[in-house]
């Protein structure tokens, strides 16, 4: 069950930056769709979409793999001194 809650957390943010990929492209190729009305809003969006999306996948993989301590040392946590 836990798997499964863990994909479904990791699914809506890869939609996300597929979805913003999609954006990006099509406002180069010159497709705008309705709620922007101009193509560099539509990249945009597309772009902080894309960012939003990929950098919560890899805030997630990194704090797992440092749970696993499975992280090289310059990306482990600093200890308190």
């Amino acid at each position: 069950m836990a798997r499964l809650a863990a994909f479904i957390v990791l699914l809506i943010p890869g939609l996300f930056a597929a979805g913003g990929i999609k954006l990006m492209r099509d406002a180069l190729y010159g497709i705008v769709f309705n709620p922007f009305m101009v193509g560099w809003l539509q990249f945009l969006v597309g772009f902080i979409l894309f960012g939003a999306g990929l950098g919560f996948f890899a805030g997630f993989l990194l704090h797992r793999d440092r749970k696993n301590g499975r992280v090289q040392q310059r990306f482990a946590k600093k200890k308190e001194s």
